[in-house]
């Protein structure tokens, strides 16, 4: 789900549980070398503007940053707000859950608005 662009980039909600955003170039570079020095820096005061809006609203234990590009070969971000006692803590997301998920979250429509607003 598509929850802001503009001419540049994008950003969808990634299909989780937790909050979890995916920051989409929209010319399809292969590699970080490859984006334009500019659209770089706005790229990086966008991921900047995430973190910061997850850390106050959803009071992350840690946010996670992930750009692979192996099987969607285009540069993109994951931004993951990270509890203690979320289901894969302390491994990564893409690995098998270590307990129930029990986390009770603050609504991602308010936080959309919140982060939307900001950039």
């Amino acid at each position: 789900m598509k929850i802001w662009e503009d001419e540049n980039f994008y950003i969808e909600k990634h299909d989780n549980q937790l909050p979890w955003l995916k920051l989409f170039t929209k010319t399809e570079y292969k590699e970080l070398s490859q984006i334009p020095k500019e659209q770089k820096l706005k790229m990086y005061e966008i991921l900047d503007t995430i973190e910061l809006t997850m850390l106050e609203y959803y009071k992350a234990d840690k946010i996670n940053l992930a750009s692979f590009g192996n099987m969607l070969p285009r540069v993109h971000w994951h931004i993951i707000a990270r509890f203690k006692n979320d289901p894969y803590f302390p491994k990564t997301t893409w690995e098998k859950p270590v307990r129930e998920f029990e986390l009770e979250l603050p609504s991602f429509e308010i936080f959309k608005n919140k982060l939307v607003q900001k950039l």
